[in-house]
């Protein structure tokens, strides 16, 4: 029973699909390093600098000290992150739309080429050499 299941994991794992998933995960999480990049080294200095120099990271509320924990550590609501996070997503969300936008074209485009064409109307000549040979079986 074990080698059974042993054998179908393999089947399972060799299979293309595991295998093309395993390549889309890892090559997922270099974009999302690749995008992190791009939003936190070139997109938030200039967003930043418009807005007065801040930085979006530096953002936060400091919450009132609870007077029931006097000696522990001030907590913020830390919404420059959250913020960052969401610019993260909406560039990393649009790239994989145009991605995924260009691969559905270039199926279609595969697709349109594939079909087999009408056959155009036949021309006058093929036309008038029909006539004469349904004629001349007559």
């Amino acid at each position: 029973m074990k080698s059974a299941f042993l054998q179908e994991f393999k089947e399972f794992a060799v299979k293309g699909n595991a295998i093309d998933m395993a390549v889309g995960v890892i090559i997922g999480g270099a974009f999302g390093k690749i995008v992190s990049s791009i939003v936190n080294d070139l997109f938030m200095p200039p967003i930043g600098w418009l807005i007065g120099g801040i930085d979006f990271k530096d953002l936060k509320y400091d919450l009132p000290v609870n007077p029931l924990n006097e000696g522990g550590e001030p907590v913020s609501i830390a919404y420059g992150n959250f913020l960052q996070t969401c610019i993260d997503f909406i560039i990393i969300a649009f790239c994989v739309f145009m991605l995924v936008r260009l691969i559905m074209k270039l199926s279609r485009k595969k697709k349109e080429a594939a079909q087999p064409k009408a056959p155009a109307e036949p021309s006058e000549e093929v036309k008038l050499l029909r006539e004469i040979r349904d004629a001349l079986q007559k």
